[in-house]
């Protein structure tokens, strides 16, 4: 006889099987996380923001956190990397000010004044006690491109190599010579900026060569590179075919791990939306996976930089 107890029991027992066994609920997936890799923030010229004569900022008008935060929320992107200019000099202040203001949205790579040891080997071991700063950015554009060849940066590289400090940095058709630095400095995590290119090598007709050498650099798994500044490297419009074949050759040299999206913003500003610069790598490019779009769009940078 089934008494009231068992048939009860059973009913539930029945009803947390079908549970188990009926459709899962779909859950909707988790956001991309969305880092760019580089952006640029300055403020006006003053007695006390004084800009290095003779240089003039790539946008006439400042281009302050103010302008940038809500840029960054139009177009869903999540964090920064703040690169200080050049034409205000070896300073960080406005960066780190951003990093302050919004800690889980900026983090800095810092200025440093690299020909000047006496000066900046000092702040190398302690360079990440500054809040918001993750390493250091270096250029070496024009003339100071000799600076690779004459001995005046040979004591930075096992000097930031032992403080555990990544370096950005930004060459013109001298990727060459860091090819024995990374070789003799395994453990320098060492960026290349915007592809290898700059204007000065896409205007030379020099921008395949200057992606081969930055695709040289590959083989060693402490070079990573930033995917950036695409439409510096293109006459094209958005979304700027002719420069997939680059792209894809670096991804393909890299991997998803090692490579960054990035934006340099006011360096090319009307050239595309803030958003298309996104959609350029998550909607156009069909040979990057989902899995790869969520490295490159921000979870690459992120741990290659320490950002948490």
């Amino acid at each position: 006889m089934i008494t009231r107890r068992r048939f009860i029991e059973g009913a539930a027992s029945a009803g947390a099987g079908l549970a188990m066994t009926g459709p899962a609920i779909a859950q909707a997936p988790a956001k991309r996380m969305i880092v760019d890799a580089q952006a640029h923030l300055w403020k006006a010229e003053s007695d006390d923001w004084k800009w290095i004569p003779g240089m003039k900022p790539q946008m006439p008008d400042p281009f302050t956190i103010e302008k940038l935060v809500p840029l960054m929320d139009e177009a869903g992107v999540d964090r920064a990397i703040i690169v200080p200019p050049s034409w205000p000099g070896d300073r960080n202040d406005y960066g780190l000010e951003a990093a302050k203001r919004y800690p889980n949205r900026f983090a800095v790579m810092g200025r440093i004044p690299i020909t000047k040891p006496e000066i900046a080997r000092p702040l190398l071991p302690k360079w990440k006690e500054q809040p918001g700063m993750l390493g250091v950015r270096v250029t070496f554009l024009g003339p100071a491109a000799k600076w690779l060849s004459d001995g005046s940066t040979d004591w930075f590289w096992p000097e930031v190599e032992k403080a555990g400090l990544p370096v950005m940095f930004l060459t013109s058709n001298a990727l060459p010579a860091f090819l024995p630095i990374a070789e003799k400095h395994p453990r320098l995590q060492l960026i290349i900026d915007h592809m290898g290119l700059t204007l000065d090598v896409v205007q030379a007709g020099k921008r395949d060569e200057a992606v081969a050498s930055a695709a040289a650099l590959a083989k060693y798994p402490n070079v990573s590179i930033k995917l950036s500044a695409t439409p510096v490297g293109s006459p094209e419009p958005y979304p700027w075919k002719d420069m997939t074949p680059s792209i894809k050759r670096l991804f393909d040299a890299y991997g998803p791990r090692r490579c960054y999206w990035g934006t340099d913003l006011t360096n090319s500003f009307d050239r595309a939306t803030y958003k298309q610069r996104v959609t350029h790598f998550t909607e156009t490019l069909d040979f990057l996976s989902n899995e790869d779009k969520d490295w490159v769009m921000g979870k690459a940078i992120m741990a290659r930089l320490g950002w948490a």
